[in-house]
Formats: C-alpha cells, structure tokens, sequence
C-alpha cells in the first residue's frame, strides 16, 4: 500500500527546499567581497587580452581599383 501524503504540506515544503537554494545561490552570487570581484575581473580581462593577443589574424587584401 502507498504511503499517504497531505499534497498542502508537501508543496510547502518544495517551496521552503527552492527558497533555501535560491538564497545559497545568491550568497555565492553576491555575497562577496569588493576586492575579490575586482580580482576576478582583472584576471577575466587579462586572460581575454592573453587570448586576443594569441588571435591569428588573416589580413583582407582590398582591391586599389575602385570605380
């Protein structure tokens, strides 16, 4: 035989279990630290110019005769 469930308190206690990883997601989210976003941002941007530099880049020869 099943087990039988009050379907109110069960929907309740979904709610709670996605408010609670909402709210851990958030603090990962933003509960940081103002030089600690500014370390990620330089390393993000540092690492995109490191990767621009790297970029192999075939120049587009244009025709000198233009009518």
């Amino acid at each position: 035989m099943a087990d039988i469930i009050n379907l109110r308190q069960a929907r309740k206690q979904k709610q709670r279990s996605d408010k609670d990883a909402q709210a851990a997601e958030n603090r990962a989210r933003f509960g940081q630290k103002k030089a600690d976003k500014q370390q990620r941002t330089q390393e993000h941007s540092r690492s995109e110019r490191d990767l621009d530099g790297k970029l192999r880049v075939i120049p587009v020869q244009k025709d000198d005769a233009e009518p």
